[in-house]
């Protein structure tokens, strides 16, 4: 599909594009960036969105010299985005409840996705909501499935508060810190590759210990 090899190429290549975008667009970037995030951590139908390695990148490109991007209000703009989008995203679960669970009833939520998070629910408790930060997917997932069940709202925008601003603050600096040293710069596309291939680590390493744990049909 075309559209996946441009999302790809998007992905790799985020220091080329976002650099072309600031260009282009100059400060309606920060709109452009704030809809990503928001659409990323927001709607259950955008989990492909980049998320870690976006965040890395605009650091990475705050930290130029003249970038009309300001790294402090990139985290301030992105922090807001991901909590307001999870907020949207807690809401939308409670509007759609327990029928998303019902296989076919939403051609576009995954159920195997909703069972993963539900999984690391039962596994890590509320704070899923700040860990979910750190995991693409179950990033996405888990304040809809907080709101499917009806987690306390009170108990919830606490721990999205927490998370939508650690989780920027993280990868912006971080971006900020080392995006402009020569070996990441000449080598950015390989790290942003690894920068994805970490992130799924944790996703990857549950899915595969779940498979060991399920019982195998005799032969």
């Amino acid at each position: 599909m075309e559209w996946m090899a441009w999302l790809w190429d998007f992905i790799i290549h985020l220091n080329k594009h976002l650099n072309e975008m600031v260009a282009n667009y100059g400060l309606w970037s920060y709109l452009i960036l704030f809809t990503i995030v928001f659409c990323e951590t927001g709607l259950v139908v955008t989990p492909f969105l980049p998320g870690d390695s976006l965040l890395f990148a605009v650091g990475a490109l705050a930290a130029g010299e003249g970038s009309v991007l300001s790294p402090h209000l990139c985290l301030l703009l992105l922090g807001l985005a991901a909590v307001l989008g999870d907020t949207a995203n807690y809401w939308i679960g409670v509007l759609v409840g327990p029928k998303a669970y019902e296989a076919g009833r939403f051609r576009f939520i995954k159920k195997e996705h909703l069972e993963r998070t539900h999984a690391f629910y039962e596994k890590h408790g509320g704070k899923t909501i700040i860990l979910a930060r750190f995991v693409p997917i179950i990033r996405t997932f888990a304040p809809f499935v907080a709101g499917i069940g009806r987690m306390s709202y009170g108990r919830f925008i606490a721990y999205n508060v927490v998370g939508g601003f650690l989780w920027p603050a993280l990868f912006i600096y971080g971006g900020l810190l080392f995006g402009n040293i020569p070996q990441v710069k000449d080598n950015f596309s390989l790290v942003i590759l690894g920068i994805i291939v970490v992130s799924v680590l944790p996703m990857a390493f549950e899915i595969l210990r779940n498979w060991k744990k399920a019982p195998q049909p005799n032969p």
